[in-house]
C-alpha cells in the first residue's frame, strides 16, 4: 500500500516540527521551569498519540514512519522521565 502525503499534511507537519523544535530550545535553556517542563513531555505525548492513532485506526501512515517517530518521540519521553526532577533549583544555605 502506497501512502500520498497531500500538502496539508506536508504544512501541518512541518508546523508541528517547528512548535516542537521551539519548546525543545526553549526548555532546554528553563530546565527548571516545571511548567514548561510538562507541556514540552506532553507535546512528545501527544505527538506520539497522533501518529499511533493514524497507523491503528486510521491507517494513513506506514510502519517505517511511526518507527521514526516512536524512536524520537518514545527516547525524549523516557528521557524526560527519567530527568524529571534532576533540574530543581537547589536552595544554598548561607551561615
Amino acid at each position: 500500500m502506497i501512502y500520498a502525503v497531500t500538502e496539508v499534511h506536508g504544512r501541518t507537519f512541518g508546523v508541528w516540527t517547528l512548535l516542537t523544535c521551539t519548546l525543545c530550545f526553549v526548555c532546554a535553556f528553563n530546565l527548571e521551569n516545571k511548567p514548561l517542563y510538562l507541556v514540552t513531555f506532553l507535546s512528545f505525548i501527544y505527538a506520539f498519540g497522533h501518529f499511533l492513532t493514524e497507523y491503528l485506526f486510521y491507517h494513513t501512515m506506514a510502519l517505517s514512519n511511526l518507527t521514526t517517530v516512536g524512536i524520537f518521540a518514545g527516547t525524549s519521553i523516557i528521557w524526560m522521565l527519567l530527568q524529571w526532577n534532576a533540574h530543581q533549583q537547589r536552595h544554598v544555605k548561607h551561615p
